[in-house]
């Protein structure tokens, strides 16, 4: 199975997405983590160091699924592109496709997550702002597919237990 994390950046989508990969147990592949790495090498910040992240995650993902294991992968996926390549993978592997919709209902809540969290992040990797967040809040595609939305003002262990029963694995909570 390859469980999909979706939604704007500071709602806390990284917390659940790696707790999830704990209790499962299955790797989570993060794209900010892998872009990090990608400028901690000294490649230049750009738009393609971004795809390039993406590529990343979507290459492990699909190592990992040809292995047997279930994925969690984490991205904003906020674009019809991002997804198709998700899709892709799913399908050549013949695994469903869960998609999980992080969102934040307490706006002041998601800004201070955005503007308070601190990751052992390169020091080139840019975080974004609310003026980004709010653009991209603009650009987010709805999801055509079925997907759960949970909302992250819940606690981490409420949102891993919903999301468990979402993709039928209602024993591993």
């Amino acid at each position: 199975m390859l469980i999909l994390f979706s939604g704007l950046p500071g709602t806390g989508k990284s917390a659940v997405a790696d707790e999830l990969g704990r209790v499962l147990p299955a790797p989570v592949f993060s794209v900010d983590p892998i872009e990090s790495a990608i400028l901690g090498a000294g490649i230049e910040p750009s738009y393609a160091t971004g795809l390039a992240a993406y590529g990343v995650a979507q290459n492990l993902a699909d190592t990992h699924l040809s292995l047997g294991h279930p994925v969690v992968a984490d991205a904003v996926n906020g674009v019809e592109e991002a997804r198709n390549a998700w899709r892709r993978i799913a399908g050549a592997h013949g695994v469903e496709q869960r998609v999980i919709h992080c969102v934040c209902s307490d706006e002041r809540l998601h800004r201070e997550r955005l503007e308070t969290r601190r990751r052992n992040l390169s020091p080139r990797f840019r975080e974004p702002t609310w003026s980004d967040v709010q653009r991209r809040r603009a650009e987010f595609v709805p999801w055509p597919e079925e997907h759960l939305v949970v909302d992250l003002v819940r606690p981490v262990p409420e949102n891993v237990t919903r999301i468990l029963r979402y993709i039928g694995r209602p024993d591993r909570a």
